[in-house]
Parts: C-alpha cells; sequence; structure tokens
C-alpha cells in the first residue's frame, strides 16, 4: 500500500470538511444550525459576527493543514478544538445538532482519523 498517497488524501479529506463547516456551514451560513448554536451558547447579540470568525478560523486551518506546517501541532490543535466544541455542544444545545447527541461519535471518529494519519501513518511513511 503506498502510505504517502494515503496519507496526503487523507489530509485533504480533512481539509475539505474544515472549508466546507468554516465557509458554507458558518460563513455563507448555508447552514443556519451552525449560528443557533452559538446563539445558544454565547448569546444572540454576537451570535452572526462569532459564527464567521469561527468559520474564517476553520478556513485558515485547512490552510494550514495543506500547507504542512508544523503538522503534529496541527493535528494536536485540531484534536483538541474538535473535542471542546464537541463536548461544548452535546451539554449546551444537543438538540440543535444534526445527530443529536450521537455527533459526538462522528466527532470522535474525526479525531481519530486525524490521529492516525499524523501520529500513525506518518511513522510508516518515515520507515
Amino acid at each position: 500500500m503506498n502510505y504517502k498517497k494515503l496519507y496526503t488524501a487523507i489530509n485533504y479529506l480533512v481539509a475539505a470538511v474544515w472549508i466546507a463547516n468554516g465557509l458554507f456551514c458558518k460563513v455563507l451560513n448555508l447552514v443556519p444550525r451552525h449560528g443557533e448554536i452559538v446563539a445558544r451558547i454565547l448569546g444572540d447579540d454576537l451570535a452572526r459576527p462569532i459564527t464567521i470568525a469561527i468559520g474564517i478560523s476553520e478556513i485558515c486551518m485547512a490552510v494550514w493543514i495543506l500547507s504542512g506546517i508544523k503538522r503534529r501541532l496541527n493535528a494536536f490543535l485540531q484534536i483538541i478544538i474538535i473535542g471542546t466544541m464537541n463536548t461544548l455542544e452535546f451539554i449546551l444545545a444537543p438538540d440543535l445538532l444534526l445527530w443529536g447527541k450521537f455527533n459526538s461519535l462522528f466527532a470522535f471518529l474525526f479525531i481519530c482519523v486525524i490521529f492516525y494519519n499524523e501520529f500513525i501513518l506518518k511513522k510508516k511513511i518515515r520507515r
């Protein structure tokens, strides 16, 4: 198996998830539920600007992934961010999540993919 191609493909897939969630769901507001979650957690007054800021941050995360700079730090921060965001959503807005509390399973699987790609698959490439 060509581990390098798999590693690259997973990087592109993970970056695409960040872009889709950041640009389409938050900045362009094509999935208003994301703004509703922010409003539930932080209040209505600043929900839209904060949602846009989160979306821009997610787009920046995708750019960082694709840049290849400090990959391990990037993966670590992705794991922390995904875990934190999903824990807050699980506790404070489970009714607004696409799959309710079941969303946490998908977040965990995404975390596992990121961990596998950077901390396991990357080692196989180095060998």
